[in-house]
């Protein structure tokens, strides 16, 4: 057996399409165009689930009701990122939060935007600022600031 080992560079094309599914896709879609926040409502407990999933996770009831949250919410917790590297979406410091909307009952993950990190505190408002030009990505709300 030999220890020859070959390289060989080039790109392999992969024909499929891939999708978030329905809900994540309205969710996302009105976030990029219409700068809105949904969610779904279950038909049984009455919670509001940002993001939007398709059964209640209490009562297993299927969701259909989209309703409109807020873009204003409380910042729940949060951690601070100081270090930069290639992959980072802001640059440091930020903060991913914890962030529970106006009108939801689930919380959402995102990015924070505060030059002062030590000005972040759990319980703060903070309100989404959305991105000028819509990619279809949760990134269209580009970060959440303090309030």
């Amino acid at each position: 057996m030999s220890d020859d080992k070959r390289v060989f560079e080039g790109r392999i094309k992969v024909p499929y399409k891939h999708t978030a599914g329905a809900y994540v896709e309205k969710f996302l879609t009105e976030i990029g165009q219409n700068r809105k926040i949904m969610g779904v409502k279950c038909p049984k407990c009455k919670k509001v689930f940002v993001p939007p999933k398709m059964v209640c996770f209490e009562c297993f009831e299927k969701m259909e009701e989209w309703v409109e949250v807020g873009n204003q919410g409380t910042l729940k917790g949060f951690t601070v990122v100081t270090h930069k590297t290639d992959v980072m979406p802001l640059k440091p410091p930020f903060a991913y939060g914890i962030i529970r909307l106006d009108g939801a009952d689930t919380d959402i993950v995102h990015l924070i935007k505060e030059s002062d990190p030590n000005k972040l505190k759990a319980g703060m408002r903070v309100e989404a600022s959305f991105y000028a030009k819509p990619r279809k990505r949760i990134l269209d709300i580009e970060y959440f600031k303090p309030i």
